[in-house]
């Protein structure tokens, strides 16, 4: 790669998450001498909406899923491609083609389990042998849980040359959100992304914790170790755990598929952990069954849309053409500077085998679904275009196994500060 004469190009830079990483690679370039673009099939629209954050991109570059020699041409310049523009089932496909044909790598934020799996099978032999990373679910699912989780792993086996046992990783999302609309929390190309999950013939592999591990023996070991926790509980503060929103199934899939990729690389025995997640809602102790039966309002509303994905295909058609008709389409979505000040946290608390804890914490700046989540894609794609910057591992990557943990550090440009607590 090192005569294209691009690092990173942004695809779909006009899109609610594509500005924020727009907008990241601007304020970040000089300091990295990184070369990026922004592409999209509307090259003036672009302009626009890009100008409207004040962000002048270097380059604008014309690029359409339905137009596959503009997107060969633009992943022939770039060393790193990251795809905003979803949902995925419906645009992904080409652009990833484009990118293992081109040999750049690639990023985004689909968080379509089914549409994942898929292209695993058709294409991380062609990936591997290309040199190419892949990197879906990149977003706030699951690049910082993936990332914990690991760097979790990594002390247990550095320290005790243990494995884990469990993982429970807690979320603190904003809470000073008053005055906030739905456009502020969720976007339109989430609600449309969860439509076409619905419509999939595979559409059950969204509540598999083992949906992105082919060996069918190893995915039998991580159902069972690690089956998807839907009810609400409580962990050892004391606070009420509800499932993570906006989806509890997509994280775990993630987290297993890193941990038997670099079990296998390391030929060491793949050895599935429990892992669970939520959001942790704390309160005092009067409190308890107010925030309880809050978190079971929430984890039935969560195991309704388990209950979708499983159930049969004419249920499924029916719930997924009502979305597409009654949700927002992918430019709504949340804009505006308030959303700066919100904050947020996760932690991690893993067990070893043997006995032994260790506490990873990610102290975030934003709203981390769009905002934190834009500019953590921008980090993660300037990372992949620097040699030596992460791991040497190509095919269709989890965003942990691609990136590593050497350079964990610069996510603190990106608002998410990661640290080994205890």
């Amino acid at each position: 790669m090192a005569e294209r004469d691009l690092d990173v190009v942004v695809f779909g830079a006009s899109g609610i998450t594509g500005r924020q990483v727009a907008a990241h690679l601007a304020a970040r370039s000089g300091q990295l001498d990184a070369r990026w673009a922004a592409a999209g099939r509307d090259v003036e629209k672009t302009r626009r909406t890009l100008a409207e954050i004040e962000v002048e991109a270097p380059e604008l570059i014309a690029a359409d899923v339905e137009d596959q020699a503009s997107l060969a041409a633009m992943a022939a310049r770039t060393k790193v491609v990251i795809d905003a523009v979803g949902p995925y089932t419906l645009y992904g496909e080409p652009v990833i083609e484009a990118c293992i044909a081109g040999g750049a790598h690639y990023l985004d934020l689909t968080g379509e389990v089914p549409f994942v799996r898929r292209m695993i099978d058709a294409a991380h032999d062609r990936a591997r042998d290309a040199g190419v990373k892949i990197v879906n679910t990149s977003g706030f699912e699951a690049l910082p849980p993936d990332l914990l989780v690991l760097l979790a792993a990594e002390t247990a086996r550095e320290r005790w040359s243990e494995e884990l046992a469990t993982a429970d990783l807690d979320a603190v999302l904003p809470t000073d959100t008053n005055g906030a609309k739905l456009a502020d929390m969720i976007s339109g190309g989430t609600l449309q992304s969860m439509a076409e999950i619905l419509d999939d013939p595979q559409a059950a592999l969204a509540a598999d914790p083992a949906a992105f591990i082919p060996d069918e023996d190893l995915a039998q070991r991580v159902r069972s170790a690690s089956p998807i926790a839907i009810a609400p509980r409580f962990n050892a503060q004391g606070d009420v755990i509800v499932p993570m929103v906006p989806s509890p199934l997509i994280n775990p899939a993630v987290i297993h598929r890193t941990a038997s990729i670099l079990a296998a690389e390391e030929e060491r025995v793949f050895t599935p952990f429990r892992y669970r997640e939520g959001v942790a809602i704390a309160g005092s102790t009067a409190s308890v069954p107010l925030r309880f039966a809050g978190a079971t309002m929430i984890a039935g509303s969560q195991a309704l849309s388990k209950a979708l994905v499983t159930a049969g295909p004419k249920v499924r058609g029916r719930a997924s053409s009502f979305m597409r008709k009654r949700f927002p389409s992918s430019g709504f979505g949340p804009t505006g500077e308030r959303m700066e000040e919100w904050s947020w946290s996760m932690t991690v608390n893993a067990k070893t085998v043997g006995g032994h804890y260790v506490r990873v914490d990610l102290e975030g700046d934003g709203q981390p679904g769009y905002l934190t989540t834009g500019k953590m894609l921008a980090e993660a794609g300037v990372l992949l275009s620097e040699d030596g910057s992460t791991p040497e591992r190509s095919g269709f990557l989890t965003p942990a196994a691609a990136i590593g943990t050497q350079e964990i550090d610069r996510f603190r440009h990106a608002g998410a500060r990661i640290q080994v607590s205890s």
